[in-house]
């Protein structure tokens, strides 16, 4: 089975691998980690997706900051490598963009394709939201949508929502300046219309209009979804390669995305020792194997003489960019954000789950427990152990719960942590860095007990279920930790695996006491 445990809980794309390197299949996920996992955990997998984990050789991703961008990052990867698991997405259609045509009185449509003249924005994942954009601008600005200009006016203009060039009722001039407006606003400068938009919003409320002040709450809030802007596939017209790296022990970890007219093609990873000047060597040696790209994105800035190499290899001017703000600045903490997650991202859960609880040592080794019964029956429990942030499955172990009768978490959990260490103690096993308990402050102080009456001294901590509240001994209040931060998160990862083992492991024995 594929290992899960390096995948992050972020947004992003997933590739599945076969056992020569071809991609079989991409798809999107809210949660890398969950979303790849359920492949190996579900029972009711349909044929095709048996087959498709059963094809599986390995697991690659690339992180987003958001669902929008793995989304288009999906889609622009099903499109270049078509996987043979993805037959439904072969021949789709690339998301539509919003397009002002160059002509004396542009109009504004929807197209499906980059072609032509005139500006294109976009592209647009929801047809709902891009309609209600598109429905906006036109009403707002009052710009003709109609493929000819007709000689006499039409029912929008009677309606009040177009400004009928077309019996020149708008000069040239004003009509220029009203298409400049719009694309200021698909461009992501709303600021000054949102502001007007509230003014007569609050005038509507005011005079108890309350339906038309709906209308412009809904208008607010596409043009403030509009300022989202995709950071994965950018309207460009050349192509960009983006490097960013860490080094660590003399080791450089560096990604190379490259990007081909705005939308990310392809993720290269690279390995090698540090040295002075490690960059700049890189980038000759890449290069001189690759045709550079019209724009190369760095972290720092190089000598002038790469340049002048790249472009010089190219035939034309190569730019390097070292970006401070905005887009391509983002585009590079992407970058970089992927590095950090690959290679990474579980030690970086080490430090910061110490840092969080205030332990004296790194948890490199985290033991965790939890109980698995339905209505008191078939009670079982379960012990998980993470080693460096990753699950270390060998030394997993199960429990069938000897000494509880009906449904007595508390007593669960002291019997499997006492019989755990004293077969530690017993076999001079390495103790852990850590215990978690799954529970609250009855599984705590259960725990805690058992522990000192086996002389064994290791921080312990406990999670609540329902809040993901973290107890610590000494304190009757949770610790003040959100739920959604990388110390807790990483706290909730080991639990539910835990859950997992332990729910697995009592199903099974239900299996065979309903057989037998």
């Amino acid at each position: 089975m594929i290992d899960c445990s390096r995948l992050p809980p972020h947004p992003g794309c997933y590739l599945f691998l076969d056992e020569e390197g071809t991609v079989i299949y991409a798809g999107k996920a809210k949660n890398l980690k969950k979303r790849v996992s359920s492949y190996f955990q579900r029972q009711d997998l349909d044929a095709k997706t048996r087959n498709l984990v059963a094809a599986a050789a390995a697991v690659d991703f690339i992180v987003t900051d958001t669902e929008v961008e793995a989304l288009i990052l999906e889609n622009t990867i099903i499109k270049k490598h078509q996987p043979k698991f993805n037959i439904d997405l072969k021949d789709s259609k690339s998301y539509a963009y919003i397009h002002i045509t160059d002509e004396a009185f542009p109009r504004i449509h929807i197209a499906r394709r980059v072609e032509g003249s005139g500006r294109f924005f976009g592209p647009f994942v929801s047809a709902r939201e891009r309609d209600e954009i598109l429905r906006l601008l036109k009403t707002t600005f009052k710009l003709r949508s109609c493929r000819k200009l007709p000689r006499r006016a039409c029912l929008r203009y009677h309606i009040g929502s177009c400004s009928a060039p077309c019996i020149r009722k708008i000069s040239r001039e004003d009509y220029r300046e009203r298409v400049q407006r719009a694309e200021s606003v698909l461009k992501g400068h709303i600021a000054d219309l949102i502001g007007s938009l509230r003014e007569e919003m609050t005038a509507r409320a005011a005079n108890q209009e309350f339906e038309q002040a709906m209308e412009l709450r809904d208008q607010i809030a596409s043009l403030e979804r509009l300022t989202e802007r995709q950071r994965v596939e950018r309207q460009k017209t050349y192509d960009e390669d983006v490097i960013s790296y860490i080094m660590s022990g003399g080791t450089v970890y560096l990604m190379l995305f490259q990007v081909h007219r705005g939308t990310l093609a392809e993720k290269r990873e690279f390995v090698f020792d540090a040295g002075e000047g490690f960059l700049e060597e890189f980038l000759v040696q890449y290069y001189s194997e690759h045709e550079p790209p019209k724009e190369v994105i760095l972290p720092e800035p190089v000598d002038e003489s790469v340049a002048a190499f790249l472009s010089h290899i190219r035939g034309s001017r190569v730019r390097i960019t070292v970006p401070q703000r905005g887009e391509k600045r983002k585009l590079l903490d992407l970058v970089r954000k992927n590095v950090e997650i690959g290679y990474f991202g579980d030690r970086m859960k080490v430090d910061e789950l110490k840092r969080r609880l205030r332990l004296p040592d790194l948890p490199i080794v985290i033991e965790c427990f939890d109980i698995s019964h339905l209505s008191g029956t078939s009670m079982v429990g379960s012990m998980v152990q993470f080693r460096w942030g990753r699950p270390d499955r060998r030394n997993y172990r199960r429990f069938r719960i000897r000494t509880v009768e009906g449904i007595d978490d508390v007593a669960g959990i002291a019997e499997v942590v006492r019989r755990r260490y004293a077969r530690v103690l017993k076999e001079n096993m390495e103790l852990p860095d850590l215990v978690i308990v799954d529970g609250g402050k009855g599984q705590l102080a259960a725990a805690l007990r058992e522990l000192e009456n086996l002389g064994v001294r290791v921080p312990v901590i406990a999670i609540a279920k329902r809040e993901e509240e973290i107890y610590v001994p000494g304190f009757s209040r949770p610790l003040p930790l959100d739920r959604n931060e990388k110390a807790s998160l990483f706290v909730q990862e080991i639990r539910d695996e835990a859950h997992r083992f332990a729910v697995a492991y009592h199903h099974q024995l239900r299996r065979r006491s309903a057989v037998s």
